[in-house]
Order: C-alpha cells, then structure tokens, then sequence
C-alpha cells in the first residue's frame, strides 16, 4: 500500500515538475524571441528564422535555469497537498516527513543524471547549430578563431587585408610559433610573417623579430613590427567562453586542444564539474524548498511561495555567480567554486531536517 502512494507521489511531483518546466519554458521562449527579432531588425530575413532560433536556444537556457525550476515545482508540489489535504492522507500511511523528502528528492536525483545524460547533450547540439547560424549574420563574422588539434587559427579582417593567422601556443600575452598569411580584400597573396613570439596584450600587436616573405624574398630586418588586428588576448579569451554548446564529449576533446595550445582550462573544468554535479544540484535544491515548506504556515497562498522561490533563487543565483568570478579570475580552486554553493545549501538543509518529522 506504501508503495502505491509513493508511487502517487512522485507522479504527483512530476506533474507539478512538468507544469512549471511549460510555465518557465513559455515565458523563456517570449523574452529570448524579443531579443532575437532585435537582432534581425536590420536584417531582411524571413520572420520563422528568430521563431526556428528561438527553439534552438531554448533547450540550453532550460538547463541553466533547471535548478530553479525544480526549487519552485517542489513548492508548487507541497502547496497542492496542502490544499488537497494528501499531505495528511500520506502520513496515515506511514509516510513521514522525512520519507516525502527522501522520495522526491531522490527522484530528482536521478532526473538529473537523465538530464546531464540525454537533454543536456540535445540541448548543447542544438545550442551549436543556433550559434553556426548566428554567426552567418554577426557583424563579427569576418572576425572568426578556432582552436583545433593544429593550435590556434583566426581569420582577421581589416580595412586593407585579409589575414590569415595560426598559432601553437599562447603564453602569457605572448602567442608562440606564430604564421601569418597576409591577402588583399581579393584574396590575392602578399605576404608571409613568421616570428617564435608575438605580444597580443592589445590589438597594436607586437611581433618580435620576424622573418616576411614577400614575392619569393626572405626578409629579417627589423627586431619589431607593429601588426594591428581585431584581436587582443581579452578578445581570444572570450571567444572560448561559450561551453554549453559542447557536449561531454566534445568539451573532453577541447581540454585536450586548450592543452595542447597552452591556454587554460580552468573554465572547462568548472563547466565539466558543474555538469557532473548537477543531479546532487538538484537534488539539494528540491530537499531545501521541500524543508521551507514544512517550516512556513500552511495558509501562505501559492502567489506567497512563488515569490518567496524567486527570492531565494535569486541569492543562489548571485553565491553561484560570486564563486564562478572567484574561479575565473584564480583566487580559489575549481572545485571549491563547483561545491563550496552547494556545500552551503546543504547545510542549511540539514539543519532545517531537525525536528522536521514534528512540523
């Protein structure tokens, strides 16, 4: 009989989880179609693509803003009981306080291993091809870097050329073996300009003693050259920052192009370990709205909880943020910055578990 009921409670849950999910998924589909339609506003396109881009983007925000989500349907879940009565009907037989937890908040667990596992990886195929797409109509698209097995490529557009550079590693402000192929707007060939070392702290690079190959003649005058591009180290930094478009797979292979290219994978890291934690994520998130709702008078209207999920969403969202700057900018390590959030949340939870059977 136990059995049945919690049955009925995690399919209980599950709607709840599924009601919310639509509720944020709509409203995260009006502000992101916004934003894409202003973007084309310039652009004579046909009015699907912001809608078609809409719903690539979508899956991905989803993910991030899951947690969230999930904190919120256990409100929305225990608001129900209370107003059906069933939270009494459950523990007559036999299921307490603490078992309800359990029970959905194990659930949610093992949700999040088949989100990380399955729509995580969805989500992050389609976030790719929306930036592919994206990229066809940015206003930087003459300005594209790759970092592949070879090292570092950019394509670098100015007013006079097309340049054409490859890198094997960046140190520092420097970038190391250092080739770059040099076209006019027609992508007739000038010139070659090699160099061991080139200082890329701002866009006036500084390329120290290169060698130019120009119509068949090696040239090696100078000790220094000037070379401007659209690139500084900043720039190249950012263009690497978007990891939720590769899956697990693809983000283990570019670990292994950021080490072969000397750049840090620091950000690759958390982003891996955050993925890998997501379902205790969850997990914590559920157990910690599932205490507040044992803990606050049961007349509190839904309206009431809503709000009170929103606030402590937002101080979650802000202990995440302040970690993550802590972590890119080196001042703790990865894994302090991954669990130190959740650390804190858990003990808060455990101490609202106290005497929770007698709520």
């Amino acid at each position: 009989m136990i059995a049945i009921y919690q049955k009925n409670l995690i399919n209980s849950f599950f709607k709840s989880l599924g009601i919310v999910t639509i509720i944020f998924f709509c409203i995260t589909l009006i502000l992101n179609i916004f934003e894409e339609v202003s973007f084309f506003k310039n652009e004579d396109v046909n009015f699907t693509l912001p809608i078609f881009l809409t719903l690539l983007n979508s899956p991905s925000i989803l993910f991030d803003i899951f947690p969230f989500i999930f904190l919120i349907a256990t409100l929305y879940f225990f608001s129900e009981l209370i107003d059906k009565n069933e939270l009494n009907i459950y523990k007559n037989y036999g299921l307490t306080n603490i078992k309800i937890i359990n029970i959905i908040t194990l659930t949610s667990f093992v949700t999040g291993i088949f989100i990380v596992l399955f729509f995580y990886n969805i989500s992050a195929s389609l976030k790719f091809f929306y930036l592919d797409i994206k990229n066809d109509y940015s206003k930087d698209d003459k300005y594209l870097a790759v970092i592949t097995s070879n090292g570092l490529w950019i394509k670098d557009e100015t007013e006079k050329n097309i340049n054409l550079i490859n890198a094997d590693k960046i140190e520092n402000n420097f970038l190391e073996n250092v080739l770059i192929t040099q076209f006019d707007k027609n992508y007739k060939f000038e010139k070659i300009i090699s160099a061991e070392k080139v200082n890329i702290e701002n866009k006036s690079w500084i390329i120290l003693k290169p060698s130019i190959t120009k119509e068949n003649k090696l040239t090696q005058d100078e000790d220094k050259l000037v070379f401007y591009s659209n690139f500084d180290k900043q720039k190249i930094s950012t263009l690497f920052s978007n990891l939720s478009s590769q899956n697990i797979l693809e983000l283990n292979q570019l670990k292994k192009d950021y080490k072969n290219l000397g750049y840090s994978n620091i950000l690759v890291n958390a982003h891996q370990l955050k993925i890998y934690s997501y379902p205790i994520y969850l997990a914590i998130m559920v157990c910690l709205s599932s205490i507040l709702m044992f803990n606050v008078r049961y007349n509190k209207s839904k309206i009431f909880n809503f709000i009170v999920g929103i606030f402590i969403s937002v101080i979650i969202y802000y202990i995440n943020f302040f970690f993550k700057l802590l972590t890119e900018s080196e001042k703790i390590p990865i894994m302090v910055s991954v669990w130190a959030p959740q650390i804190i949340l858990l003990l808060i939870a455990s101490i609202g578990l106290v005497k929770i059977n007698e709520k």
